[in-house]
């Protein structure tokens, strides 16, 4: 097995762990608080700080941020500058993976996990447990797809939309880059980029 790191030790960090280790050897996490460093999570140490990455002979996974700060992700990434094949692609042994479908570096499906048919994901995407992406559907670089998500045929998520828990998109829709969608939330029209949306059906909020 291939050696893995994980960038944080948070929720996230440590349900990628559990996905990955039938395919990986987990090394443990990095994080930047440094109360963490020599204690554990889930039975994995924390090794060190993010930076140390670009010095360890390992495939590296980025899973952090959440819908207070889902730019995260980005940053870090831009931040560490590593090679595109540094980067672990992570598929929970219980996602189904449809004929034709994609998963870009960095990503990571969760158990439960379905795309359908010909779906596109792209670099350093976080889909949650029980997501359902369906056929043609896009989603972009950065992107969050949480627990519970359904996405009808064809829809587009732009770069790092995210996607709160149990929303649904209607198929062909598109939500632009950087728009957060609340959970529970039913999508029928397309949201511009760098908004909220929230309800059903759901209505700009506010922007991001």
């Amino acid at each position: 097995m291939n050696d893995l790191v994980i960038v944080g030790a948070g929720g996230f960090a440590r349900e990628t762990a559990a996905a990955a280790r039938p395919d990986w050897n987990v090394l443990g996490f990095l994080d930047d608080d440094e109360s963490l460093h020599g204690t554990t999570r889930s039975g994995l140490p924390i090794l060190g700080r993010v930076a140390t990455a670009a010095d360890m002979a390992a495939a590296v996974v980025v899973c952090v941020g959440n819908p207070r700060n889902f730019t995260a992700r980005r940053s870090i990434v831009e931040r560490l500058g590593l090679p595109t094949e540094r980067y672990a692609t992570v598929v929970h042994p219980l996602a189904s993976v449809g004929a034709g479908s994609e998963v870009g570096p960095g990503s990571v499906l969760l158990a439960g996990t379905v795309l359908t048919a010909d779906v596109s994901v792209g670099a350093h995407v976080a889909v949650m447990p029980q997501a359902v992406l369906t056929h043609d559907d896009r989603v972009a670089d950065y992107c969050t797809i949480a627990s519970g998500v359904r996405l009808g045929g064809g829809v587009l998520l732009d770069e790092g939309a995210y996607v709160g828990a149990g929303a649904l998109v209607r198929e062909g829709v598109k939500v632009g880059a950087w728009s957060l969608i609340g959970m529970g939330a039913v999508v029928l029209h397309d949201v511009p980029a760098s908004e909220v949306w929230a309800g059903n059906p759901a209505r700009q909020l506010t922007r991001s």
